[in-house]
This record gives C-alpha cells, structure tokens and sequence, in this order.
C-alpha cells in the first residue's frame, strides 16, 4: 500500500497546514503551477515528489518536471498533467491519446476547482482534480487530496479544505471511487 498526498495550482506559496497533512505519505504528487522550486523543495522535505509542469512554471519547474507523466502505481496506470480539461470535455490532443489508451487515473489541475469523477465513456477512469491549495486564483476553497493505492485499487480518498483547517473546524471528506 503506499499514501499518496496529491496537491496543485500552489502558485508559489505552501500553506504549512500542507505539510502536515502529507507528513505520512509515501508519495506527493503535484499536477503542476509550483510556482517556484522552493515549493518543490520543501515538499520533497516530506517525500519524494512526482509532478508535472503547469503553464505559469518557469524553466527551473520545467527542467525537473514534464509535461505530462504516465507511471504505474500498485497497479494503477495514472497520467498526470496541468491541462486535462474535464470529463466530456479533455483538451485536443490529450482526449485522442485517452480514447486510445486510457488510464486508471488521470489527474489534472489548472481549473483551481476540485472535481473527482468516473468517466464511464473511458473505461470508468478515476478523474481527479485536486483544485488550487495557493492564493492565487478564483477559488472559493483551497484544497488537496490524500488516498491511498493498493494492489491495483484507490482506497481512502480524502478532500481537505485548508481554509476550514486555518480555522480549528473538521475539513476531510472521504469520497467512495468505486468503479460503479
């Protein structure tokens, strides 16, 4: 089994409440707009880091993250990258590769609003957006996820708003992703 913290669109800054949110984990994973490096490098203080580039990053982001990420994990097939599009709507050219070879999890940000949902029209992949955990943006909340992998299933998904927690109130969610 292996925790996997999941973070975007942090526009160089690192709420702290971060950090403690993904002390346990094994993995996190950012679907890109770092920001800067620094906030690559403190959380790669917590654990190792996966990430992609987003279309704010500079050349210090995109030197060490790509464009897009395909990797196993426990035996989930996930893609990675900061602009997805949604469900219904994925951007050219990124819904012809999903059609042809689709993922278990394909994960995007850049929308700065948190969304998990099935594709059923993709062999039910498991989409998720984590939303915006910076203070850039238009959000309303700002969010990331924790879940957990094991033996080629996503167990124990958790929303966190992290203005909820700045204010001392319970803000996890536990959100059922069955394939249905």
């Amino acid at each position: 089994m292996i925790k996997i913290g999941l973070i975007s669109d942090t526009h160089n800054y690192l709420d702290p409440q971060v950090l403690e949110f993904f002390k346990d984990c094994d993995e996190i994973w950012h679907a890109g707009d770092f920001g800067n490096a620094e906030v690559a490098d403190r959380l790669k203080e917590v654990a190792p880091v996966i990430g992609v580039y987003g279309n704010i990053d500079g050349q210090d982001i995109r030197q060490e993250y790509p464009l897009h990420q395909r990797f196993e994990c426990e035996g989930i097939r996930v893609w990675m990258t900061h602009i997805g599009g949604i469900p219904g709507r994925y951007c050219i050219p990124i819904r012809e590769e999903l059609e042809s070879d689709p993922p278990d999890l394909f994960i995007c940000g850049h929308s700065h609003i948190l969304r998990i949902s099935r594709d059923q029209d993709l062999n039910k992949m498991l989409y998720m957006n984590p939303g915006a955990a910076g203070r850039q943006g238009f959000q309303t909340h700002r969010t990331i996820m924790r879940f957990e992998i094991k033996e080629g299933e996503i167990h124990n998904v958790e929303v966190i708003n992290l203005d909820i927690e700045e204010k001392g109130q319970e803000a996890k969610e536990t959100v059922s992703t069955k394939k249905r």
